[in-house]
């Protein structure tokens, strides 16, 4: 004959069992259910905490250039007919598809553009940048002009300018954007390169004295 404590233990599991078969399940979906909003929270939490991209500064402070016409030995660079001095230049690719040529090969990048370009550029020792590719030349020249804004009405009665285009070196497209001073004011302001040949219709180079 069982023991009557054995006997009430046993009814009380009994009793229990149905509560305890209830309860386990309800549990596990809780734990479960913790784990997922716990997870979720991380997931939120770093979503808000990482930073938003930044959009790059393509401003080019013209006032802050060095006010100097075109150097008095070396090379000399003309727009149409006036000599000027290169005082920044703004390089950036043509498409997605293709990145600029690395560094080391500006001075073939410049040369394309036009022979005896690399040669002015140590010259000149221009502000140079590179910018995120570009699709359009008109969209490129514009993002120049609105970012490398010239004194006055577009430059002209000061002695800034501009030009902004295209070229092609080794078949791929680069765009070019160039702030140009003279000596004293003229009014040519900016111009747009539409086709490459049109590089030696503004700009000319000639040989220098000294």
């Amino acid at each position: 004959m069982n023991d009557p404590v054995d006997q009430q233990i046993d009814k009380l599991q009994e009793a229990v069992r149905p509560l305890a078969d209830a309860v386990i399940p309800i549990a596990a979906v809780a734990l479960v259910a913790i784990v997922a909003v716990y997870f979720l929270a991380m997931f939120l939490k770093r979503r808000r905490c990482k930073p938003a991209p930044t959009e790059p500064d393509l401003t080019i402070d013209v006032a802050s250039l060095p006010a100097t016409g075109p150097p008095a030995t070396g090379p000399r660079l003309y727009c149409y007919t006036v000599p000027v001095r290169v005082a920044a230049l703004v390089l950036a690719p043509a498409g997605r598809v293709r990145p600029l040529p690395p560094v080391g090969r500006l001075h073939e990048m410049l040369d394309s553009l036009l022979p005896g370009l690399s040669e002015v550029i140590a010259s000149h020792k221009p502000t140079i940048r590179r910018w995120p590719p570009q699709l359009s030349v008109r969209g490129f020249a514009h993002q120049f002009f609105i970012n490398a804004k010239l004194p006055g009405q577009g430059g002209k009665g000061t002695p800034w300018c501009s030009v902004a285009g295209v070229f092609k070196m080794e078949g791929q497209s680069v765009m070019a954007g160039m702030i140009l001073r003279a000596e004293a004011a003229t009014q040519l302001g900016p111009r747009v390169v539409e086709h490459e040949a049109q590089w030696l219709d503004v700009l000319r180079i000639r040989e220098g004295t000294g």
